[in-house]
């Protein structure tokens, strides 16, 4: 059964967080979505510079935000709020 209190995913896509990890973060939470057919049910986008650089990574997940997030540790989160 997936948790329905996380309805939306906001990554930040500044160049900042995007070189800092946010492009591989970004298709690991595409292809946790599709593997878990949860892309038509989550609202999944990307916003520009959300000036936290120097904490980025940054990702929300509803009204939780992640900062220095990665690929090593993002499986948990999306596991925390999906699964």
């Amino acid at each position: 059964m997936h948790n329905t209190k996380t309805q939306s995913i906001s990554i930040c896509l500044g160049s900042s967080c995007f070189s800092r990890g946010n492009a591989e973060n970004l298709e690991v939470i595409k292809k946790y979505l599709d593997d878990h057919n949860l892309t038509s049910a989550i609202d999944f986008r990307g916003h520009l510079c959300s000036e936290k650089c120097n904490r980025g990574p940054v990702i929300q997940f509803g009204n939780d935000e992640y900062e220095n997030v990665t690929p090593e540790n993002l499986p948990y989160i999306l596991k925390k709020h999906f699964e």
